[in-house]
């Protein structure tokens, strides 16, 4: 199956050309303070612009709810993205209604409009399709074709998303074809050794991945909080860290498929720990056969940085998904840096799922160059992962 790209539209000269992108950046007192989604966008819409096209850009931002709501318009957006394009980028007072269409009906070839927030429509992300569907067909009819450009939300059933690619000659762009080709590099047919490093808070949040790598991967190292489950799962006293008990079960079930099928299962064997959840916390480093009772893990120690570090080196292709520790903490960050340095320094291909994993690569200043790809989107990459059809991949393949 292949993705259609923007070459499958033909001549796209004077035509209006809507782009779902993924503007979702994080804002602080209406300040952008990382514009990295936004750059992201910039090949896809450089190509449009200077193929003559008129360009229509919808995205979100936040959680409306479905509701109109000032403190998630998108004009910090349209004020960057202008910046970064170099020409003014007006912003419609609304997504599909009056001032969307008076904006299309007057756009010249090469200007780019944004369309307001489109999840301040309940309509988007609604579970009725009838309703989506309603959506989507005002969406066409903005425009003469359709650029597919948010790997973010491409895992959703969503109007902007999916319905509107079924109505509306309909491309992937640059971004989600770079996406779809890395990702699938590391997941359809790695080269291998094939080793996958998970970390995060919750086992819960990645049972799907775990069970679907145990029939894929070579290795499979797990930090995080989502490790004092597997500790626990072993008999090992976990303390007052994060612990899921509901879980042990499965990961029991987990140790023992691992053990069966080859898959090297690494474990923290020590774990800095912490009396309570706060940057200046006093930490301890001890083996995890031995974590107090009053304590909880914060991030995992020396000895299993230095073993995962290892492990990275003698693999060919690692995917990494979710920190280590409380990197947000510098005192227990230490890690996450150390995997984000064994994957710089390695010559393997090497994916960094989104959320997170990418935040922690940009936080603690690595060189992003230093990785062969890091995703925008944390749950699309979990859900390829996790060997699921993203229904907004689905409908740009022939």
């Amino acid at each position: 199956m292949a993705l259609r790209d923007i070459k499958s539209l033909g001549d796209i000269a004077g035509k209006k050309v809507l782009v779902r992108s993924d503007f979702n950046v994080p804002l602080k007192d209406g300040k952008i303070t990382d514009d990295g989604r936004i750059r992201a966008a910039l090949p896809t819409l450089k190509t449009l612009i200077e193929a003559k096209a008129k360009v229509l850009v919808m995205a979100h931002l936040g959680r409306p709810k479905g509701q109109v709501n000032p403190e998630f318009s998108l004009a910090p957006v349209a004020k960057r993205l202008g910046e970064l394009l170099g020409q003014d980028v007006a912003l419609a007072k609304d997504t599909v209604g009056e001032d969307a269409q008076q904006l299309a009906s007057v756009l010249e070839d090469g200007q780019v409009v944004l369309l307001e927030n489109v999840r301040f429509d309940s309509r988007e992300n609604s579970k009725d399709d009838s309703e989506r569907e309603a959506l989507a067909k005002e969406y066409a009819q903005l425009a003469d074709c359709f650029v597919s450009d948010g790997f973010g939300v491409v895992h959703r059933k969503q109007a902007s998303v999916y319905d509107v690619a079924k109505l509306l000659p309909s491309a992937a762009g640059y971004l989600v074809n770079k996406e779809i080709e890395s990702l699938r590099r590391a997941t359809d047919n790695p080269e291998r050794p094939y080793g996958v490093i998970l970390g995060g808070s919750k086992v819960s949040d990645k049972l799907g991945v775990i069970a679907n790598l145990l029939e894929k991967a070579d290795f499979l190292a797990i930090g995080g909080g989502m490790a004092y489950t597997f500790l626990a799962a072993k008999g090992y006293e976990v303390g007052t860290s994060l612990l899921e008990s509901d879980q042990i079960e499965t990961v029991k079930g987990y140790i023992q498929k691992a053990a069966e099928r080859g898959v090297d299962l690494l474990l923290p064997v020590d774990s800095l720990v912490a009396p309570e959840f706060s940057a200046d916390a006093p930490a301890t480093l001890v083996d995890c056969d031995a974590i107090p009772s009053d304590q909880m893990g914060l991030d995992i120690g020396s000895k299993t940085a230095q073993l995962f570090a290892d492990k990275i080196r003698s693999a060919k292709t690692v995917a990494w998904n979710g920190p280590m520790g409380v990197f947000e903490f510098e005192a227990f960050s230490s890690g996450t840096k150390a995997v984000a340095q064994a994957l710089a320094d390695s010559d393997c291909f090497s994916v960094i799922g989104g959320g997170d994993s990418a935040a922690a690569v940009r936080t603690l200043g690595f060189d992003e160059n230093k990785f062969s790809h890091i995703s925008t989107g944390g749950g699309a990459s979990l859900e390829l992962l996790e060997g699921k059809t993203l229904p907004g991949i689905a409908v740009l393949e022939d």
